[in-house]
């Protein structure tokens, strides 16, 4: 939350029209004639809605009738329609008999206001109204200046604005206690009506401010002690506003009390990661690093110096634009004129539409490169991938714009809404471009837009974005014949074209003056010397239905690719059409190589030809994409093409090798020793070596999205459904890290429907072991125990064993968590007897440690003990430090328990370790979270608290509600051992809400903490 600006905060105004009497004009001057009883009348709105002539009240009716006359109040003299006062009375869903109601009120107002207004003007006497009938609404006007105390508050606040930049703070101070004096409980209490709520909401927020700036003043002089009692009532009325947390951190700092201060900073950080997930604001921070530091400039109340600016971050990820960028001068002015605009309009969006291939993003990115001095404080860029299976997703989109503007990932809020309404925050203020390219649909775009005044969009699509309000249209058409012969010629030379002029503009026109199209011919014609250009018009001459096809719309697109595919040679050809068969956004080029089936090095030169055609893109060194429209056009080359058709099958099976080779590679390099890679499916295509684990780790993450395409791809064929569930199982890292977990859990989902739909028990059994794990880690545990059951039955009656000895591993665990101690044993007991009948030592390991927790959990504390050691000793005996890890972390946890501290927090630091360094999210969360116990035990609340604090930071979106809700219950713990037993409590009652949602026996613990906190 911002915190106060300098001086006193003013209520934003209402304007009014010129016609409107103001308290400056004749009509309310002193000594200008008025009756006695419209002179008398005095208003209240900041708290209930009443008057008063003199002294006496005057009754103002029913709710409803006190809505209407608080809007009037409110409108300040200007006039309500009767459509206006119906929308603030009744919102969207007004009576029948609105519009006669509005009439009634103001009728009964009219007399208890103006009682004997009637009699005078029926007389012939003149007499001024207060509310009069106008334009068919009505209106409140011809009142004393100080008639209605909210102009009093507004008069009151300006007079302490000037008394402060004077620097007369005595004088301010005591003028802002006099307009809050003016407050009466709940501004507008009792008002029903949507335009109530919202005056409201302002007039609450403004007051809130005037108090935190007459606050500022009373620290100013001297007044910390005196100012630290309303200041802790206020923070505890308003927990998210920083402004009032750092006045208090001062208060209580300047009275000596620096703990206190730093304690509010760090509750203060809690509830703004709980409720907000965002971080203190730079001022806050900045504050406690200055009480850390014992500041001398904090000791002695002073003008506070004003907050140091955040060096913004400023952006600038537009593509290179192409030095032979040709013609499109009129859109290239028209553009140009609507983003220089920008300035003092709300937004500028201009989209633009057109066929692919039509120069759309060419267009867009050279004006906006033209226009970035109009946007100093930067230009953001997306390919939103809207002509694709899988458009972007904005939430997705926004999370990378906002670390682009500067903010840190734990202040990136989870859902679309928060993430939007962060990111119009961040822009507030600044002038940024942002070029929205390939979007799906105006809904795609609505959320990515910044609406605010100064800054930018370009968006490109296919379609025309009708429904995309404010937007500037732009239809992008082909290029003239002139442009188009323009752009030909520098990319192929003048030279070459000046002699041959004529069939230059045959091949442009062969290609339909379409830009991408030129750019194909030409770059091929470029890259053979040998040919002339009329070669080159010879050879397009001959596909006259092409000329037909560029008036069919979508086929123009492929007409123009298919000039350029038919100038590939043989291997590039085949190249193009196989490498468009495989999902995912892009490729490497070793998943590249195993596609085409031929060595890395030949791989590449094929591929860098097509990059140099346009029929391919370079997206990074070694990893290459389509743009979409060329996919869709090489797929159906590939069938079209493709001989024996069986090959488009066999491409995309050596890519699942590849895939499944690499993945199990990782699998074993991570775990040493580990059976399950012995029993996945066998592949005829090598994978990747590694020469260490963090070579393989930096693979599997980088290629996650690839893997998992790649997975959902071959579900939906009986002959590789076996193969993409075992890829899937071997790559269940991804499930734990946090930034795959999503996407994984869908995966697998997919994988579970399509094994049952085709009756492949095994396959289905395996399946389900990786949902039973996704449900596991997220703290599902129910669904975990019906997946992992129904696994054991299928993979029984399949006879594969090694899904039985996992799913008894997992149902003994499940079994812990439920409190079933006998159910868990039975499992864990069974996991490793069928582990040892498989030979499998670091699955008997696995078993052995959860067994430990068994132990553990019904008082056989040296048994537990020894189960973990057991553990250990097989996996280290194997060299697989990351399953070490696990059987550490459950050493650690008995350990605890048998009171041996010192050598539980050492057996957990090491589990830490190798858990952050094989970026295993979940379980460094739970290190750190077992490390806050054995503090906790230790009597260190603090280190507890920090240790707690970090597991949140870890978990933050993997792990589940369950395991929060433990961490939460020990940080509270940690908490009240180091005095703050609010931020304490606040801990323990979120605990008790997620206990309870889930049915959690947990629930009866938290809240027995609650109690004696309660009770005081």
């Amino acid at each position: 939350m911002d915190g106060v600006p300098d001086g006193v905060p003013r209520v934003p105004e209402q304007r009014r029209p010129d016609s409107t009497p103001t308290p400056s004009e004749p009509s309310t001057t002193p000594g200008a004639e008025r009756p006695a009883e419209t002179a008398a009348l005095r208003f209240s709105v900041l708290g209930p809605v009443r008057a008063w002539r003199g002294d006496e009240p005057v009754t103002t009716g029913s709710p409803q009738q006190r809505a209407l006359l608080a809007a009037l109040l409110l409108r300040e003299g200007r006039t309500a329609t009767a459509a206006e006062l119906i929308a603030a009375l009744w919102g969207e869903e007004p009576p029948s008999q609105a519009l006669a109601a509005v009439r009634t009120y103001a009728s009964r107002l009219r007399k208890v206001l103006d009682p004997g207004g009637e009699a005078r003007r029926s007389g012939g006497t003149t007499a001024t109204a207060v509310l009069v009938s106008e334009s068919g609404g009505y209106a409140v006007r011809d009142l004393a200046e100080e008639a209605l105390d909210l102009t009093v508050a507004q008069d009151l606040a300006t007079e302490a604005e000037k008394a402060r930049s004077a620097g007369d703070l005595c004088h301010a101070r005591e003028t802002l206690r006099r307009a809050l004096a003016l407050w009466d409980g709940e501004t507008l209490a009792g008002v029903p009506g949507p335009y109530a709520e919202t005056q409201r909401v302002r007039l609450e927020e403004w007051r809130l401010q005037l108090v935190e700036s007459r606050l500022d003043m009373d620290l100013e002089q001297g007044c910390h002690a005196e100012a630290v009692s309303e200041l802790t009532a206020l923070t505890a009325a308003h927990p998210l506003r920083e402004r009032l947390r750092e006045l208090l951190m001062l208060a209580l700092y300047r009275s000596g009390r620096q703990a206190e201060a730093l304690a509010v900073y760090a509750d203060t950080r809690r509830l703004l990661a709980d409720e907000l997930g965002v971080d203190p604001r730079p001022g806050l921070s900045e504050l406690q690093q200055r009480i850390l530091q014992a500041d001398p400039g904090l000791a002695e109340p002073s003008s506070p110096a004003p907050e140091p600016a955040a060096v913004p971050v400023r952006p600038a990820q537009l593509p290179a634009t192409v030095p032979d960028f040709t013609g499109r001068s009129g859109f290239v002015r028209e553009l140009g004129d609507i983003l220089a605009s920008a300035e003092g309009r709300v937004m500028a969006v201009s989209a633009l539409a057109g066929i692919g291939g039509v120069g759309k993003t060419t267009l867009a990115v050279h004006v906006a490169h033209q226009a970035r001095a109009a946007f100093p404080d930067g230009q953001l860029y997306v390919d939103l991938q809207g002509a694709g299976a899988r458009a972007a997703e904005p939430e997705t989109v926004l999370g990378s714009f906002l670390r682009a503007l500067g903010t840190a990932d734990s202040a990136i809020p989870d859902s679309l809404e928060e993430r939007a309404a962060l990111y119009r925050s961040v822009l507030a203020g600044r002038r940024v471009l942002v070029l929205l390219d390939n979007a799906r649909d105006a809904a795609q775009v609505r959320p990515l837009l910044p609406g605010t005044d100064g800054c930018a969009a370009l968006v490109t699509s296919r379609v025309r974005m009708l429904d995309l309000a404010g937007a500037h249209l732009i239809d992008l058409d082909v290029m003239s014949p002139d442009e188009a012969l323009a752009l030909f010629t520098k990319i192929v030379g003048e030279e070459r074209v000046a002699s041959e002029r004529k069939a230059a503009l045959d091949v442009v026109a062969a290609c339909g003056f379409l830009p991408l199209a030129i750019r194909i011919a030409a770059s091929r014609l470029a890259a053979r010397r040998t040919w002339t250009v009329s070669v080159l018009a010879a050879k397009l001459a001959d596909e006259r239905r092409r000329l037909d096809e560029l008036q069919a719309g979508d086929l123009a697109v492929k007409a123009t690719f298919e000039l350029g595919y038919g100038q590939l040679e043989p291997a590039q050809a085949r190249a193009f059409r196989l490498l468009g068969l495989a999902d995912g956004p892009d490729i490497s080029l070793a998943a590249a190589a195993a596609v085409l089936d031929l060595p890395v090095e030949d791989t590449e030169d094929l591929l860098e030809s097509l990059v140099d055609t346009s029929l391919l893109e370079s997206a990074a060194p070694g990893r290459y994409r389509f743009h979409d429209l060329v996919r869709l056009y090489a797929r159906a080359c590939a069938e079209r093409d493709e001989l024996p058709p069986s090959e488009r099958g066999s491409a995309l099976s050596r890519l699942l090798d590849f895939y499944l080779a690499s993945a199990a590679g990782v699998y074993a390099i991570e775990r040493p020793g580990d059976r399950l890679v012995d029993h996945l499916e066998p592949t005829s295509y090598p994978g990747l070596r590694f020469d260490n684990r963090h070579a393989a780790q930096d693979w599997l993450y980088a290629e996650a999205i690839c893997l998992l395409a790649c997975v959902r791809q071959a579900s939906g064929r009986p002959e590789t459904l076996p193969r993409a569930i075992d890829m899937l199982w071997a790559a269940h890292d991804l499930s734990e890290s946090g930034a795959n977990s999503k996407e994984y859990e869908a995966t697998a989902q997919a994988l579970v429907g399509a094994a049952r739909s085709h009756g492949l028990g095994r396959a289905e059994a395996r399946a389900l072991m990786t949902l039973v794990n996704v449900h596991h880690v997220s703290g599902r545990f129910e669904r975990a125990e019906e997946e992992a059951e129904r696994a054991i039955r299928l993979a029984q009656e399949s006879d594969d064993l090694l899904p039985v000895c996992w799913a008894r591993n997992a149902r003994g665990i499940i079994a812990l968590y439920q409190n079933r101690h006998a159910d868990g044993e039975e499992h864990l007991s069974r996991a490793i007897e069928h582990f040892r009948a498989l030979g499998d030592r670091p699955g008997v390991a696995a078993a052995l440690c959860n067994l430990s927790r068994i132990h553990l959990a019904t008082g056989r504390t040296q048994g537990a003990v020894g189960l973990a050691q057991e553990g250990i000793d097989i996996y280290d005996a194997m060299g697989n430090s990351l399953r070490g890890a696990n059987a550490r972390y459950a050493l650690g946890l008995a350990l605890t328990q048998s009171g041996e501290l010192h050598s539980a927090a050492e057996r957990l630091q090491e589990a830490l370790e190798v858990f952050r360094d094989s970026r295993q999210r979940l379980w460094e969360g739970m290190s750190l979270f077992r490390l806050a116990e054995v503090d906790l035990a230790a009597r260190r609340a603090a280190r507890a608290a920090a240790n707690a604090e970090m597991a949140l930071t870890v978990l933050r979106g993997i792990g589940g509600e369950w395991r929060r809700g433990n961490v939460l219950t020990v940080l509270g713990r940690a908490l009240s051992g180091i005095g703050q037993t609010g931020r304490a409590q606040v801990c323990w009652q979120e605990a008790a809400r997620i206990y309870e949602e889930l049915g959690s026996p947990e629930a009866a613990e938290v809240r027995a903490l609650l109690s004696p906190v309660q009770a005081a």
